[in-house]
């Protein structure tokens, strides 16, 4: 259209694409060329610094705002232009080209042109940051890191890899290297915000909550650059806050996110995630004006449908709870890779090649330590208390959600790419003595970071770690494994109306994958009592619940430790808690998740037709 100087007709496109892909930054630089024929400077400079703003790397976008500013006598900001128009022009254009595909998602014509050039010149620095930019926003996290390491290896100062390094390390549960790298950045620049930023993060990953609750505080006393950025801030303290248990301060820093930016869905959800906070009158308005308007993110969609369940759930209208949560999980299985039929034949596999001769032939191998303690499970089936009770005990550390046991099966099994479950378990038919030696060895090592007070025994509670009994009985066969579970309506109910992080425990969108889901952990489970006799202790959640004292002597005895009260009054406890239980194991222990699910019965009807004999069979 702008070629045949049907201006207004071009300009009516660039609208509608602009509402469809808002941060595509070549509709801008075509915007700037149809104002520039309409003789608009003005508009046409509005329009290409928003082309620069989203993506630095578009030579034509600086060639006239070079000329444009020169045009109106601006030349300080024509200068500017030109610098960054001669810069770009001192790179190889491969990379140029490759950087700005990337930067508007192209992701794979960008990886093409970069693999080419790097052919002549492997060793360019700036090209292998790139292709690491590139696979880790296509998930290939593992080859990101080894080319970042190499570009570091060819050029240890420069900061921008180190950066991306540490923000690839984050990704892949290495909080510690990220801190570190991190650490080594802020001795260059310790006011860099990035730098700060991606510290606290690397905290965070390690359990140490109380440090970034300054560390935020002074980022917002600095020179903020926006209200998003205000309003990220304020969410991370308050996300800190909850963790440590300061709730009233963490509600406090939640508003003041949604002070910046109303609509931030998931400051909402964060709210609604406190489980004990209620939602007033106007709140639940303004959540409902954000969920229906028509331009907001997915995401921001997904958090306020589900922060929306919670406050009408508090309010008994269960019809209109179902109808968003429902909403919420729609949004986000539509996005969701994970598939049933994957889970259960991983079941299969495992089952194929984890025997009783397997287990029997390998007697004797791995580290024999008794310190860890692993709570695995479905979400939301009580593990969260059981943790809290046995961290309540004054020779056990509760730590948090530890990733090592899942990332060793990921690197000895492969990893399916849409449930990241074991891929091949028969590779482990190959391990020798001496590899699940030194793979015990290798996890007491790593997870000596999150364990800080010294105590003899330590919890890692990662609910899905049911998949890998059997690697943690082959490297840790000392270790106690707790297996806490739930009937299964209102361990499903609770995953339906529960969002999780990230791409974590997909599985929960949906009526039949949730159903499904259960299924294959039960039969899984069953396999691992047959296997292993007597190395798994089943706890119900229902029996703590009518019977705490009982169930709780019950555990320590497991666990060959003597009764202590302090675990009885679990509550009272503080420590940092990490999942959405958070709230709730700071109070005694009530019956009230018991009968939940019955409210939302009606509705429910497909997922007890779902779960079939699991309805009788789960505590078998």
């Amino acid at each position: 259209m702008r070629a045949r100087r049907r201006i207004p007709e071009a300009l009516a496109i660039l609208a509608r694409l602009q509402a469809l892909h808002p941060a595509f930054s070549r509709l801008y630089q075509e915007r700037g060329h149809c104002h520039v024929l309409l003789a608009d400077a003005p508009a046409a400079i509005d329009a290409l610094r928003e082309a620069v703003r989203l993506n630095p790397t578009l030579p034509a976008s600086w060639d006239m705002l070079e000329q444009l500013y020169r045009m109106l006598g601006d030349t300080a900001q024509a200068a500017m232009a030109a610098q960054h128009l001669a810069t770009l022009r001192q790179l190889p254009s491969e990379v140029v080209v490759a950087n700005s595909l990337f930067v508007d998602g192209d992701l794979a014509p960008a990886e093409e042109v970069i693999r080419d050039y790097l052919r002549a010149d492997g060793g360019n620095v700036g090209a292998l940051r790139l292709l690491a930019r590139i696979r880790k926003e296509q998930g290939a996290l593992d080859e990101a890191e080894a080319l970042l390491k190499s570009a570091l290896e060819r050029a240890p100062d420069y900061h921008a890899a180190r950066l991306d390094y540490a923000m690839v390390l984050l990704q892949r549960q290495k909080h510690l290297q990220a801190r570190r790298e991190a650490e080594h950045l802020l001795g260059h620049d310790p006011d860099n915000r990035e730098y700060l930023k991606q510290y606290g993060a690397a905290c965070v990953g390690l359990g140490e909550h109380e440090p970034v609750i300054d560390l935020y505080e002074r980022l917002l006393s600095g020179q903020l650059q926006s209200g998003t950025e205000v309003a990220d801030l304020r969410l991370w303290r308050a996300n800190a806050l909850k963790i440590t248990g300061r709730s009233q301060e963490a509600i406090a820093d939640y508003r003041a996110a949604l002070a910046a930016r109303p609509d931030y869905g998931v400051a909402w959800f964060g709210l609604a995630n406190l489980k004990t906070y209620r939602f007033a009158d106007d709140e639940i308005a303004r959540l409902r004006a954000a969920e229906s308007q028509a331009g907001i993110q997915d995401m921001d969609r997904i958090y306020l449908c589900f922060a929306l369940g919670k406050a009408l759930e508090d309010r008994g209208d269960y019809a209109s709870s179902w109808a968003y949560y429902s909403k919420g999980n729609a949004v986000r299985r539509a996005a969701s890779r994970y598939r049933p039929e994957v889970a259960e034949s991983c079941a299969r596999r495992l089952k194929h090649v984890f025997t009783a001769e397997f287990f029997a032939t390998r007697a004797g191998w791995g580290v024999a330590d008794p310190a860890p303690i692993f709570i695995l499970g479905l979400p939301r089936s009580g593990s969260t208390l059981i943790e809290q009770i046995l961290a309540s005990h004054s020779r056990v550390e509760g730590t948090q959600e530890l990733t090592e046991i899942d990332r060793y099966a990921g690197e000895l099994c492969g990893r399916d790419p849409d449930c990241g479950l074991p891929l091949h378990p028969e590779a482990l038919l190959r391990l020798t003595p001496e590899e699940a030696r030194l793979l015990g060895a290798r996890f007491l090592a790593e997870t000596r970071t999150y364990r800080r007070l010294g105590k003899p025994f330590f919890i890692d509670k990662m609910p899905n770690n049911f998949w890998h009994i059997g690697l943690i009985h082959l490297i840790l066969p000392g270790s106690t494994i707790i297996d806490v579970r739930r009937e299964p309506m209102a361990c499903c109910f609770s995953n339906l109306k529960q969002l999780f992080g990230t791409t974590n425990q997909e599985f929960t969108y949906g009526v039949d994958p949730v159903a499904r889901h259960y299924r294959a952990y039960l039969d899984l489970m069953r396999h691992w009592d047959e296997v292993l006799p007597g190395r798994v202790l089943r706890v119900q959640y229902e029996d703590v619940v009518e019977d705490l004292e009982g169930s709780v002597r019950r555990l320590l005895a497991h666990c060959g430790l003597p009764f202590e009260p302090a675990c009885l009054a679990f509550h009272e406890t503080r420590r940092s808690v990490r999942t959405p239980s958070s709230e709730q194991v700071r109070r005694p222990i009530g019956r009230e998740g018991l009968e939940q699910w019955r409210h939302y019965a009606s509705f429910l009807v497909p997922l007890r037709d779902a779960l079939g004999d699991a309805l009788t069979g789960y505590r078998t």
